[in-house]
């Protein structure tokens, strides 16, 4: 009987979108007002200018640059950043480090990353416990950079409990090196919705 109630509920909303997909894009726009700053960190300028690029086709235009995390950190504590875009290879350490360290900041612990690199699952998984909100493979184009920065967002708001739990499980012990961690079944299904891709 619920529901029947809210199923009547609904069809009485005025101008409900029947497809479901078209509001939740609509919401996700709606989060992140494409004015506000976003930081691009990759060590090579060729590859700056293209996420440049493609950002300022989607209609961004306070796009920052980084070379590397040294300064991509000094630029974070300058000015709030609304998202960050990070290649994998980055100097002195990985983007997935990066984004580990960040997420360890309270400053930082709720901007969006979106970690850039090739198709490898591992890179996608160890991306998702150190708490990126996405991964995109290179190369990618402007429509699928954007799905990416809406589906960031539209983990942004989400509880962070599973994504900090998970980040603090992935750091090693002081003085342990760093393990590859076996995925459960169910760790890899929480991933495939967001960080999958056509290849």
């Amino acid at each position: 009987m619920p529901l029947h109630l809210a199923a009547i509920a609904l069809s009485d909303l005025p101008r409900l979108p029947s497809d479901i997909g078209a509001l939740i894009t609509r919401m996700a726009t709606m989060i992140f007002d494409q004015s506000t700053p976003v930081l691009v960190v990759d060590g090579r300028d060729a590859e700056i200018r293209i996420v440049r690029a493609l950002l300022q086709h989607l209609g961004y235009s306070d796009v920052d640059e980084a070379a590397n995390v040294t300064e991509a950190l000094t630029k974070m504590r300058a000015k709030r950043y609304a998202l960050i875009i990070c290649d994998w290879h980055v100097e002195p350490m990985t983007g997935c480090e990066f984004v580990r360290e960040a997420r360890g900041d309270a400053r930082f612990a709720r901007i969006p990353f979106i970690l850039t690199g090739e198709p490898r699952s591992e890179n996608v998984v160890a991306a998702k416990r150190a708490g990126a909100s996405s991964y995109i493979v290179k190369p990618f184009n402007a429509e699928m950079l954007k799905a990416k920065i809406e589906a960031a967002f539209g983990t942004r708001t989400a509880p962070l409990p599973d994504r900090q739990q998970a980040a603090a499980a992935a750091r090693p012990q002081q003085g342990e090196p760093a393990a590859a961690k076996p995925v459960s079944a169910d760790d890899q299904q929480k991933f495939d919705g967001l960080f999958t891709t056509s290849i």
